[in-house]
């Protein structure tokens, strides 16, 4: 099958009609996800001119068109996601792992309240976590819920570094949620190993240069307004793509200002400034994030979304629909889910790959 890609048009991949194992497949017809667990045997290959998209068609993966653009965007798909050194652990991006939420703050919407004022008991949780099967415990002290108070850095540095202090004591891998650059200098200088910031360090002047400087991986979340709240505005005309350009901008502004490309992972921000519809389509398309040549990391846990396709369940009540989106997420190759129920995810995505393992292995030679 032969066909041209418009001249003038942005050229998108998403990875599709994905396959238990690439046993059996001829050479070629199917690709690697990412180095990963996950193989698939076509992509939806859309052209976008202006604001629509003038074309949009399933393709084999061996009848990509020979076109420069998706070529490129397609060995991004296919090329391994290198390994995060995190202190004493090494966390690999070749399947997905379970990122803990360890809030302290008295206010965020699930679990508020629950570890503030208390560090060693703090710290105790996020161990428990670790043991649990997180493979990233991730420390925030400023909940970034619609409507929260934004924290003083001071009060947010007193909430998270004695925590901090002890996790790292412990062997864990740790990151710091934060959107400020002095909370980032406190908590790396205390032994955090990431930066998880939900306004992609455009919050604060100073972020991108602390980071660049600490030589640590970043995690990039899109959001509408990264500046201000993070959920204001959002009036999307097509989610995917928009986000998509966005959060491909914001690599590469990063990477022009010195930080490797290896170290910085993205996060499409499900629940910030979109719609329950926005969200499914990011969920749907995950896999098209692929194509920016990073880490993803989905965050969904007991978000509103759930609740809004569950009769209002409240967020203590959403675990069912916090795995189905874990799930989801790791069938189109998110690397790090970051959730509250980390047994249960852990354990979810253990058997995930237990299958996966089993699917490989039952169609080898014997």
């Amino acid at each position: 099958m032969t066909f041209s890609l418009p001249a003038d048009a942005r050229v998108y991949l998403r990875p599709t009609q994905f396959i238990d194992t690439p046993v059996g497949h001829d050479d070629g017809s199917v690709a690697r996800l990412a180095g990963g667990l996950c193989w698939f045997s076509a992509y939806e290959l859309i052209a976008v001119e202006g604001d629509k998209r003038t074309l949009q068609r399933t393709v084999a993966v061996a009848d990509l068109p020979d076109d420069e653009r998706a070529q490129a965007i397609a060995a991004r798909i296919a090329a391994p996601r290198a390994s995060l050194a995190l202190g004493e652990r090494v966390v690999r991006l070749d399947q997905p792992q379970a990122m803990a939420i360890l809030n302290l703050t008295p206010d965020s919407f699930s679990d508020g309240g629950r570890h503030v004022g208390d560090p060693v008991a703090a710290a105790q949780a996020g161990v428990d976590m670790t043991v649990a099967g997180a493979a990233i415990v991730d420390v925030g002290g400023e909940s970034t819920r619609p409507g929260a108070a934004t924290v003083w850095e001071g009060d947010e540095i007193e909430r998270v570094v004695p925590v901090i202090e002890r996790l790292a004591r412990s062997g864990a891998a740790v990151s710091i949620d934060t959107r400020k650059a002095a909370v980032m200098e406190a908590a790396l200088g205390a032994g955090a190993h990431i930066v998880n910031d939900v306004s992609a360090l455009l919050y604060d002047d100073r972020a991108l240069d602390v980071t660049a400087a600490a030589g640590c991986p970043i995690v990039l979340m899109h959001s509408p307004d990264p500046a201000k709240t993070g959920h204001e505005g959002g009036n999307y005309g097509d989610a995917l793509i928009e986000v998509y350009d966005w959060l491909e901008r914001r690599v590469d502004e990063v990477v022009a200002k010195g930080i490797d490309r290896a170290r910085i992972l993205i996060d499409p921000g499900i629940g910030f400034g979109k719609s329950l519809a926005d969200n499914l389509a990011l969920l749907n398309g995950l896999a098209l994030f692929h194509g920016i040549g990073c880490g993803i990391v989905l965050g969904a846990s007991r978000k509103r979304m759930i609740g809004a396709l569950s009769n209002e369940a409240p967020a203590e009540a959403r675990l069912g629909g916090s795995l189905a989106v874990a799930l989801k997420g790791a069938e189109l190759g998110a690397q790090l889910i970051r959730v509250h129920d980390v047994f249960e995810t852990a354990q979810a995505l253990r058997v995930w790959r237990g299958m996966r393992d089993a699917a490989l292995v039952s169609r080898l030679p014997g």
